[in-house]
């Protein structure tokens, strides 16, 4: 398995999905039920599979990531060959998690308790896998509003 098998939820949201994967490989309802209770094993093998095409499929089109914390925010443009990031850091007691402290860093980017930088790298490992591992660590998938903004600030 490349990447984890997706949650009971994530299963539930794409049964139909998942329904037409097992169809793709002649296997219907009444089959798919027989092989969960007579091999299991075989019914994990085919659970991780569409889970990986699935991963791939949602990382091959994610452009942008972000982390936030209490007091920092890493912003992640991802293309092809190399990922660009701008790390902000916040010097004083803010809390970025919380709407108050969001707004605040919004509107006042160039304060002088916030440190930007920025810088770009080419993928040590293959671009999905660098991705997922940065989804596993807390990043979160974005439309890249907020890279736009202060890539354009620091730019």
């Amino acid at each position: 398995m490349k990447y984890r098998q997706l949650t009971k939820e994530q299963f539930e949201n794409l049964h139909e999905e998942f329904a037409r994967f097992l169809a793709s490989q002649s296997i219907d309802a009444k089959e798919w039920i027989q092989i969960k209770e007579e091999n299991p094993k075989v019914a994990v093998d085919e659970m991780n599979v569409f889970s990986d095409v699935v991963w791939e499929d949602v990382l091959t089109k994610t452009q942008y990531l972000e982390h936030f914390s209490e007091t920092t925010a890493n912003l992640f443009k991802c293309e092809d060959e190399e990922i660009h990031r701008i790390a902000i850091k916040i010097n004083w007691d803010i809390n970025l998690l919380e709407q108050k402290g969001f707004e605040w860093l919004m509107q006042n980017p160039m304060d002088n308790s916030v440190d930007i930088f920025k810088g770009s790298k080419p993928y040590k490992e293959e671009r999905n896998t660098e991705l997922f591992d940065l989804i596993e660590k807390g990043s979160n998938i974005s439309k890249g509003e907020i890279f736009d903004y202060f890539n354009q600030l620091v730019s």
